[in-house]
């Protein structure tokens, strides 16, 4: 998995698989779009105005938390 962030456009990429080139995007809003394969495997979420989404919560910071475990490792995201 690697997220992606362009500041210039404003836009997170989460990319969870390499992209095929049959996958379809599928716009859940208007701040969301998600690429989708004919097989139902997700490939990519497309986070659009990302620093009102990214830098929530959790105080600008990608919170990793292993479940089973519970694990957890905070990694900082740049601030606006």
């Amino acid at each position: 998995m690697k997220l992606t962030y362009d500041p210039r456009y404003n836009i997170a990429y989460i990319r969870l698989r390499d992209k095929a080139t049959d996958v379809e995007t599928v716009r859940l809003s208007d701040q969301l779009c998600v690429d989708i394969a004919p097989d139902g495997k997700v490939y990519g979420i497309e986070l659009l105005n990302a620093n009102e989404q990214l830098l929530g919560e959790d105080n600008g910071a990608l919170v990793v938390v292993n479940e089973a475990s519970m694990d957890r490792t905070e990694i900082p995201l740049g601030k606006r």
